[in-house]
């Protein structure tokens, strides 16, 4: 069947409905749309198509995931597909199996359901009259993840892909975990999830059996919460879905786009050093967002970006995009540490070539609090790594969504309960590009145990701005297997490599290696407190150096806004973001949190209010790991003719020395009586976190 408006009456008259009033210049829009799976299943699916005098076939551009194209990332859709659309591209928005306004379950991400039901997707666009058989497939995070794991599998139709903010390492690059351990922000997801996979479909689109649908989803809640806690290492389940495994499989061309401050980074230059595919990468200084509205700035003109892209690799363009470098990255330069910045100061700088011949690893040896480079430095007595409990007051978030508060702050705060080691100020300026390596020597006294080590920037004022972190897990090796082979109290070596960056420490300005065995709130403590001893003579620090000299970019990225860009058609309204630390004098116990009051978007054009509300809770007493405790609680409401529906996901975690105690709890109103009601309270055994 050929879902074009003017082939079918009903979806003409939804379409004359919706757009006659906000109708875009050359784009016939399809509001919904059904896409046959084969095993009987529907996915609902939003079109944009170029109207055109004669009309013909045309390349197609899919995104493919399950966050609501209804209203949840309505106009993120309107911001990116008019565009494409317009440009002579049929683009088309994919809610997931299970999510949305599409029909099925969902039970976790990343399923084998989920990559099988992609790959019929891009087949069933590839048959459509409006498509000249040419898919081209994008995202951001999620839909980014999905892209890479398409291309893994070689579809026909599909010729080129965008990844934005993805990763292709699900165990080490992920929300979950990092270098093995396990990061409080899979509760924010625990709870985040389960909210979008049991909201309503919308009535005005799936029909009279929305509520059959949704009744459904009810009866299925999954939590997979516990599969992302109980899985400690990296086994099958992180390897299944994770591009990082076989990199070679991708063959069609990527562009590769991500932010130094988002959770991902890593994976643009994984990619690029070991992908066989033709492509390109870009890191800029934003988080987790499509880099036009990713904040820090600046941002880049999207939209005009992926153009280009697209035209080379789905029309055939001859545009010079192969003579271009193949990496692009924003170079980071000093700011004085705070909760938000609008700008990162900075320059754009480019490499032909990932690894780049420009990039020489330097060396600095520790001794006694220093950090030097030369061969002459007092390696100093075995140093003592504090086990404080309060360290990682000042990471912010794990990785940036724009929220208030969520960059890291001045780390003098964590600096002082940690062992650090400075080199003397800078003499001229020096530039790192790609990966620092920690290789330390040092024993601990617990089977295990975390290393946390931190690159820090100290300004000539004393302030000390975190430019990249790392985390290990002793009790996993680097891949990510058990590791049983250290008797405690014996010495080992262990290397902790950092995230990518980029980034130019000024002259008069020292750099500073910070090291310690705990980082609350932004991971889970390890079960007991550990006693490590750190041998600074046989610890080194390998830093990437960029010649200072190297070429910056010789192609200039698109900054200014997409002029076409139509301006949505809702209203926004919200507070801003309260987040806050309370330390109790008389038994020391922390507690810090943040609150997202209600933000409501009104959507005029469907008649449709949606309204988000999250908050976050962290507990701790100074000496106990086991007294650790976060709570997530997410809450979705959405308003029609004076019906509301209400979504409240709360995920809650503790541990003992030998198990983790989750708790999730999934309440749904509609206009105040209660529709569902479930609960999890899963044990799950710790053995190597």
């Amino acid at each position: 069947m050929i879902y074009h408006p003017k082939a079918d009456s009903r979806l003409f008259r939804t379409w004359l409905v919706h757009n006659v009033n906000n109708m875009q210049p050359d784009v016939i829009e399809i509001e919904h749309c059904w896409i046959p799976m084969s095993d009987g299943i529907r996915l609902s699916a939003r079109l944009w198509l170029p109207e055109k005098k004669e009309q013909s076939p045309t390349p197609a551009i899919v995104e493919y995931i399950p966050y609501r194209k209804r209203d949840m990332v309505r106009l993120r859709d309107e911001r990116n597909h008019p565009v494409f659309a317009r440009h002579g591209y049929a683009c088309i928005r994919v809610d997931m199996r299970g999510s949305g306004d599409s029909e099925g379950l969902m039970a976790d991400m990343y399923s084998s359901e989920e990559i099988s039901d992609g790959l019929e997707v891009i087949q069933w666009i590839a048959e459509q009259s409006w498509c000249d058989g040419q898919v081209g497939m994008m995202g951001t995070s999620w839909g980014g993840t999905s892209s890479l794991q398409m291309a893994s599998r070689k579809p026909d139709p599909l010729k080129a892909i965008i990844a934005v903010c993805a990763t292709d390492n699900r165990f080490d690059d992920d929300i979950h975990h990092m270098g093995g351990c396990l990061l409080t922000d899979t509760l924010e997801w625990g709870a985040t999830l389960p909210a979008i996979l049991s909201s309503p479909p919308d009535p005005e689109t799936v029909g009279p059996n929305w509520r059959q649908i949704w009744q459904q989803r009810l009866d299925h809640c999954a939590f997979p919460l516990e599969n992302w806690i109980r899985h400690e290492t990296r086994d099958a389940y992180w390897r299944s879905g994770s591009v990082f495994e076989t990199p070679e499989a991708i063959s069609c061309p990527m562009l590769l786009v991500g932010g130094w401050v988002d959770r991902y980074s890593n994976t643009v230059m994984n990619l690029l050093s070991r992908s066989k595919s033709p492509c390109w990468g870009i890191v800029g200084p934003w988080g987790h967002h499509y880099p036009d509205v990713g904040m820090p700035g600046p941002g880049m003109n999207f939209q005009a970006e992926a153009l280009r892209w697209w035209d080379r690799w789905l029309s055939g363009r001859q545009n010079g995009i192969e003579e271009e470098p193949r990496l692009r990255v924003w170079r980071q330069e000093y700011t004085s540490p705070q909760n938000k910045i609008h700008k990162r100061p900075g320059t754009w700088i480019s490499e032909d070539q990932w690894p780049s011949s420009n990039v020489t690893p330097r060396t600095y040896r520790l001794g006694s609090g220093v950090l030097s480079d030369s061969a002459e430095v007092d390696s100093g007595k075995t140093a003592f790594v504090p086990n404080s409990l309060r360290i990682g007051s000042a990471s912010g978030d794990t990785g940036y969504f724009g929220r208030d508060g969520g960059l890291p702050l001045d780390q003098r705060e964590d600096d002082a309960r940690s062992l650090v080691f400075d080199t003397a100020p800078l003499e001229s300026p020096l530039d790192i590009l790609g990966h620092t390596v920690v290789t330390v020597t040092l024993e601990v006294d617990q089977p295990v145990a975390t290393l946390v080590v931190r690159l820090n920037d100290v300004a000539p004022d004393g302030a000390s701005s975190r430019v990249v972190f790392g985390i290990g897990n002793l009790a996993l090796d680097p891949g990510g297997a058990p590791d049983n082979d250290h008797p405690p109290n014996s010495p080992r070596v262990v290397e902790i490599q950092l995230p990518n960056t980029a980034y130019r420490f000024g002259e008069g300005h020292r750099i500073r290696l910070a090291f310690s065995t705990s980082y609350w709130p932004m991971i889970w403590p390890a079960p007991k407190l550990a006693r490590m001893t750190l041998y600074p003579g046989q610890t080194r620090l390998s830093l990437p150096c960029r010649q200072t000299d190297s070429p910056e970019s010789a192609v200039v990225l698109h900054t200014d806004p997409e002029s076409e860009t139509p301006s949505p058609k809702a209203r926004i309204e919200g507070a801003p973001l309260d987040r806050w630390s309370r330390h109790d004098i008389v038994t020391g116990a922390v507690r810090t949190g943040w609150h997202q009051p209600p933000t409501r978007i009104a959507f005029h054009d469907i008649a449709l209010e949606l309204a988000f509300e999250t908050e976050a809770e962290f507990q701790i007493s100074p000496d106990e790991p086991n007294s650790a405790s976060s709570e997530f609680r997410h809450r979705l409401q959405f308003t029609r003719s004076g019906s509301v529906i209400e979504v409240i996901s709360t995920a809650r975690l503790q541990s003992s020395v030998s198990d983790y105690h989750v708790f999730g709890r999934l309440e749904i109103r509609e206009n105040d009586a209660l529709v569902c009601e479930r609960e999890w309270d899963p044990v799950i055994s710790r053995n190597h976190s």
